[in-house]
Parts: C-alpha cells; structure tokens; sequence
C-alpha cells in the first residue's frame, strides 16, 4: 500500500478530482528488485523493492495494482482474468431462425500468445531514470531562482508542494513586487516642523563653516544633518552638514562689498520680500507626473515583465496546447551625482539678514529641481548623467521628413498613435515642448489656415475646460511647455533650428534620491578664495532616473517653427 500526495496546482487538483469520481483507477508502478524467494512452483516471489514512480494510466501493465484497491479485489481480478469464456455467436441465420436448435455456432479462437512481449522491468527502469531525472533537474532549477532572489524559504515550499518552475517564477516575481525597494524608512521630519523650530539653512552653513554649533539654530541644524545621515547620506568630509529635502521650500559670490553680489543683503532697510530672482528654466516632469523615490541605498533592481505569454484556441479536445511563458527583465538605477557650487564672503556670511536664508534655500531647491527635471527629459547616460526619456532604447518616433516639417496637428495625433498602439496609454498623458513649438501650435486653426480660418486648434479656455491652471490642452491632451525641451536640432540641411515634441505617460518615468538629503560641504582651501576670505559652499544630491516601459513615449525631433 502507498500514500500519495497530489501537487496543489490546477493539474494536481483536477488528477484528484477524477480519482475521486473513479475516472482514474488504475496506477502504473515502477520499482527496482533488491531481494527474490523462489517459491515450489518456480517462480519468484520480490520480497524486497525500491519504489522509483506511481502515475496515473488508463490502461496499466498489471491490472491488480490500482487506487484503493485491496489484497480481495487484486485476487478477484487477477482470477477474473484468467477465467475468461470463450466468446460465442450466433449466426444471422440462427438468430432469425429460433426454431433451428441445431443452428452452427461460430466460436473466436484465441490470441496467439505475444512471443516478443517488452521487459517491463527495463520500460519501468527507464521511466524512472528519466523521472528521478526531470525532478533533479526541477528542484536545482526552482533553489537556483529562489537562491537568486534570497526566497529560501520559498524555495523548500515550491519543491515539496510538486510546483512547476513556470509556476515557481510567477511566485518569485510576486514577492519581488510584495517586497520593498530597498531603502531606508522615511524620515519623521517634515518641512511644517522644520518651520516651527525655525530651522536655518543659514545657520548650518555658518555652523559649518565655523565648527561652531554652540547656537540653539546651529544645534538644531546638526540633529536634523544627523537624522538625514541615518537615512544613507553620508558626509565626505568633516566641515559639511547634510540638509533635508524638506528644508528646500522656496549666485555669483555673495561678497558684502559689492552690491550685485552680496552686498544688497546687508541691512539697509532691505525689501528682502521684494527679491528679485533670476528667471529659469521651468521644471514640468514631477508636474506632468514622473514619479519619485526617496531614502534608497545601495543599487536599485525593480522586475519588470518584458513579454506575455500567448492564449490558443483548441481545435478539438485533444489538441495539445502551444507552450508559451511570460519573460522578465529588470530596471536599474545606480547613485549618480549632481553638484551645485557657490561662494561667498566670511563678511556676508555673519552679517546677512534673514533674507540670505530664503535665497539660499530658494537657489539650491530650484537649482536642483532644474538638474533633475533636465536628467529626467533629456539626460544623456553619459558623462555621469542618468539616461533620460528621449535618450531611452525603445521609444517610438515620428519623422517629419528629410529636411524636417513645419509642425502640424497630423504630427501630434501621429505621436498619440505610436503610444497608444504600443499600449502604452495611461493617467498621466501629456505633451511637452518648448515655446517655439507651443506658438506655433497656437496659431494653427481648424481650417488649416495660420491667419485666420476657423477656431484656434489649442484651446487656452481654462475654466471652460475644467483643468484649472494647467498650461493648455490640444487634442484632448495637456500639454506642457518649457526650455528645457531642446530647440536647436539638427535635421539635414535644417542646421541647428529643428525641435523636439515629445508625448507620453509621464508616470512612466521614475526618479529616485539616494537617502532623504543633500550634502552641504564648505571649504576655503583654494589659496586664491582663502586670501580673499572666500568660502565654497559645494552641494550634492544622489539620484538616478529609470524609465519603467519606454514605449509608453513618442517623440517628433525635427519640428520646425518659422
């Protein structure tokens, strides 16, 4: 007698389900023989095996072996088989003749006995070779995956449960998906608390500068420096302190003796409210919807499935099914640096008024946001930039032609369809250009005319269309502008005037920031700046940028506008 266990998949449930239905009864029963008895008759009896398989069969090499069957029901068979009658007709004549008792009857004679009959010991030897085999070979397979991935544990509960490796990558990818990316736990500091304990920017840089955080700001400056540190930033060199994200809210060298670079600050009934800042570039991606990711450390792997796998109708009920598997693939993003310098004087440092403080903290917020916004849209992966969306593999495009082409309506919606045929349509669909583009967009009209034919085809209505402030819609799509988006491409005898237009899910694009902080570092090493009482004050955030399926994204590189 045998215990068995059924896999707990959808084949191990449905074998079950016909064995208790009584579909399933017969069983073959593969073995090695390690000791024999002969017995009086001269036969031998195995009083000594070694199980190698039991399957499930419709017809079974021996007929006594079966699901539930006992030592009666084997010997009632196996007598049930050798006592079979011989099998008798009756002629058509005989049949319709009942009268005739005499009627000829019509005997079967036996089979001739199989004289080439095939050793069973050898065909079960076989199979169980090639069984022993495939399980080898599926349990190294499932431990290497789960090994890969540190789901040991997993590992032993697929091999023992009987699953296929198919199904033991689909429970893999699902507790890499369950599983965080790794990074630290959010800091418990936000920007409101930061404001109600005042905190200063200004302070820890001076704090710093000086090694002096004898100050209630100072000190506060450091407990915060010391928080983000935890998070994974680390100091690289002694005189830096580490400033939060949350403290960015809203260049030259400051030096007090000259009034464009410093000196303005210094108190003279300054209008410090008043400040006027110097224009920029504007940063739309975190806008338009890429995401962002804080507190990682270390090198960051997100699986991604790459391919599907196919459903095929049956022609009929025993038609084999085509086997195809999902195939995976995984984004990366690894620490890259951007770094902000300033100076100032030691003079300007201890005599600025508080509106140093919004300046300063305006100047890195914005300078940063500028740099990333920038990696995220164009980054070059070279250089130490991250590889941004229109230098991403995979992406679709649409040409104007040898020379480029005069932007046009037809141009958008062909970059709405390279998306959308990719499947790559989600919430956050959205245009980008640059202001070159966006005029000349504005002057197109339904009637295909630039002067003065129909309505304009960019609706700048916004309370009529319900979006709020949101720079405008065209074609049904948001659409956002910004010089960040290159104007002086290059396409074939069009040299250094063509622009881009790029169209996509903007979720799709992803950022992540390396610990929850930027390291401020001061130093007046340079023996021009040290004579001079000038201070560096050097900032860096580490980040990287990863698109999550690229062909969510089109983009036109040979728009031209005049």
């Amino acid at each position: 007698m045998a215990k068995v266990r059924f896999a707990k998949n959808a084949a191990g449930e449905e074998a079950f389900e016909m064995v208790k239905d009584g579909i399933y009864r017969n069983v073959s029963f593969g073995y090695s023989v390690n000791e024999t008895e002969e017995a009086e008759n001269g036969s031998y009896r195995v009083t000594n095996f070694t199980p190698a398989e039991i399957s499930l069969v419709s017809t079974p090499a021996d007929f006594t072996v079966g699901v539930g069957r006992s030592i009666a029901d084997a010997t009632n068979i196996a007598t049930q088989a050798e006592e079979q009658p011989i099998i008798e007709k009756e002629s058509e004549q005989s049949r319709s003749n009942s009268a005739s008792a005499d009627a000829p009857k019509v005997q079967t004679t036996p089979q001739p006995e199989m004289t080439d009959t095939p050793d069973l010991s050898v065909v079960r030897s076989e199979a169980a070779k090639k069984a022993a085999s495939e399980e080898r070979s599926r349990i190294a397979s499932i431990n290497a995956l789960t090994a890969k991935h540190g789901f040991e544990d997993l590992g032993r509960q697929l091999v023992e449960n009987g699953s296929t490796l198919d199904r033991a990558r689909e429970a893999v990818l699902d507790q890499i998906q369950q599983k965080p990316t790794s990074s630290v736990s959010p800091m418990e500091i936000d920007s409101k608390e930061l404001r109600k304990e005042k905190y200063s920017i200004q302070a820890a840089i001076k704090a710093a500068y000086t090694r002096d955080y004898s100050s209630r700001a100072a000190g506060f400056a450091r407990e915060i420096s010391q928080e983000v540190e935890r998070s994974g930033v680390s100091r690289t060199k002694e005189q830096s302190i580490l400033v939060p994200y949350a403290a960015l809210q809203k260049r030259a060298t400051y030096v007090t003796s000259s009034a464009t670079t410093g000196g303005n600050l210094v108190e003279t009934e300054l209008l410090d409210q008043d400040f006027i800042e110097a224009l920029r570039n504007e940063s739309l991606l975190l806008t338009l919807g890429a995401r962002s990711m804080t507190g990682l450390v270390g090198d960051v792997a997100i699986p991604r499935r790459s391919g599907i796998s196919t459903a095929y109708w049956l022609a009929n009920e025993t038609t084999a099914i085509t086997q195809s598997e999902s195939t995976f693939d995984q984004v990366s993003l690894t620490p890259k640096n951007l770094g902000v310098l300033s100076k100032f004087s030691r003079q300007t440092l201890l005599q600025a008024t508080p509106g140093i403080e919004e300046l300063i903290r305006r100047d890195l917020q914005e300078t940063v946001a500028t740099g990333v916004d920038l990696a995220i849209l164009n980054g070059s992966g070279s250089s130490g930039q991250p590889t941004g969306i229109m230098q991403t593999s995979g992406i679709g495009s649409v040409a104007g032609g040898t020379n480029g082409a005069a932007i046009t309506l037809e141009h958008l919606i062909d970059l709405e369809k390279e998306v959308l045929i990719d499947n790559g349509g989600g919430g956050n669909m959205a245009y980008l250009s640059n202001p070159k583009v966006s005029t000349a967009l504005k002057k197109l009209r339904a009637g295909g005319s630039a002067s003065g034919d129909g309505v304009f085809l960019w609706n700048t209505n916004q309370q009529a269309i319900g979006r709020g402030s949101t720079p405008g819609i065209i074609n049904g799509y948001q659409i956002g502008v910004t010089n960040q988006v290159p104007s002086n491409l290059t396409k074939g005898n069009q040299s250094s005037v063509a622009s881009a237009v790029l169209f996509g899910d903007f979720s799709q694009a992803m950022v992540g920031f390396w610990g929850n902080g930027l390291e401020l570092a001061m130093s007046d090493s340079d023996s021009t700046d040290f004579t001079k009482a000038l201070t560096s004050m050097r900032a860096i955030t580490t980040l990287d940028v990863a698109i999550r399926q690229p062909s969510a994204f089109a983009v036109m590189l040979d728009a031209l506008t005049a």
